[in-house]
């Protein structure tokens, strides 16, 4: 039994979706969440600059005492993961593995992605993809403007429609599309009117939940918490989040800014 709490960490309120489908899993767990809103969008930034924003929530997630943590960030897992596990001994799970050894299942192989600028420039979906299914066919498509969206609310109104309609134009026909951003979950509604009812819709999500817990069980760090404590911290205000994330969850938020004496990125 291990009552530390879980940290989950994201450039916004995308991530939510992810510890939404966590805490379905694992009701009896406590949570940390990192929404590094000063830096939003991770998606438009290089490598070099995407680790090191990483490895700073990584380590202020450490500081609380975390027993494992979820970089619940498309752009973070594919750019950042590789390099960040080697660095810290604690588990941590990205959205990319949990979620092809779930395709891996269904047997399909006809693949869409779409994720931020930078998640698809970096082609780590599609290589991820290609090493454990080599037959695979996969379409990637950058969607730069919808995690902005999501954060400013916008992801069930005519707005949303439109720019969902003009970015999956070129995509022809998948089995499978994954949401390789974690804020795309919440356009899932706009997103199937899109694509029709035959193709699955991936929320990266559901299969990090899963993954979390097999390695707790594993590991023999389940919690046993009977008043489970969720804290969501932002390393800057914005003004959106609570209201996104509130109605994401179904309870009331009310995130907390990160201590000016201990705040990321300054």
């Amino acid at each position: 039994m291990d009552n530390r709490p879980i940290g989950v960490f994201d450039s916004g309120v995308g991530g939510m979706t992810v510890l939404k489908e966590i805490m379905k899993k694992l009701p009896q767990e406590n949570f940390v969440y990192l929404g590094d809103t000063k830096c939003f969008p991770y998606g438009s930034k290089s490598k070099e600059t995407i680790i090191d924003l990483t490895k700073e929530g990584i380590e202020f997630l450490i500081k609380k005492n975390v027993k494992l943590i979820v970089i619940a960030c498309g752009t973070a897992t594919t750019q950042s993961l590789e390099t960040v596990e080697k660095l810290y001994d604690i588990p941590i799970i990205g959205v990319v593995k949990p979620t092809i050894e779930h395709i891996i299942k269904t047997g399909k192989t006809n693949i869409g992605i779409i994720a931020t600028a930078g998640t698809i420039r970096s082609g780590g979906w599609k290589r991820s993809i290609l090493k454990d299914i080599p037959n695979a066919r996969t379409q990637s498509i950058a969607c730069p403007l919808l995690a902005s969206m999501v954060e400013e609310g916008w992801y069930n109104n005519q707005i949303a429609k439109l720019v969902v309609k003009e970015y999956l134009k070129p995509l022809k026909k998948v089995d499978t599309l994954i949401l390789g951003c974690t804020h795309y979950p919440l356009l899932t509604n706009v997103l199937r009117k899109q694509i029709g009812s035959k193709t699955e819709i991936i929320n990266t999500g559901t299969y990090v939940a899963e993954n979390v817990k097999n390695i707790l069980e594993e590991k023999d760090m389940l919690s046993k918490t009977k008043n489970v404590n969720l804290d969501i911290y932002l390393t800057e205000t914005e003004h959106k989040f609570n209201e996104v994330a509130t109605a994401l969850l179904g309870k009331k938020v009310k995130a907390k800014l990160v201590e000016e004496k201990t705040k990321l990125n300054v």
